[in-house]
């Protein structure tokens, strides 16, 4: 008798689990999680472009500074 039920519940918890993985890979779900990382995806790649040519603006100045290079817009004409 309790191997039964034991049986019986291993099915009932093994159909359930089943069931949210099925509804998981609806499509609605599937898309609206592909779009949610891309989304994602695309906000750290906004985050590091913009630090990235922060980083590179201050560097310029640096180099520009250093070098003695301030005007250098009018010396290339």
């Amino acid at each position: 008798m309790i191997r039964r039920l034991f049986y019986l519940s291993l099915g009932a918890f093994l159909a359930f689990w089943v069931m949210r993985r099925l509804q998981a890979l609806h499509p609605d779900h599937v898309a609206r999680r592909t779009a949610d990382g891309a989304a994602g995806m695309l906000r750290r790649v906004r985050d590091f472009t913009s630090d990235a040519f922060g980083e590179a603006a201050e560097r310029e100045t640096e180099l520009r500074a250093r070098f003695g290079l301030d005007n250098a817009e009018d010396s290339n004409r």
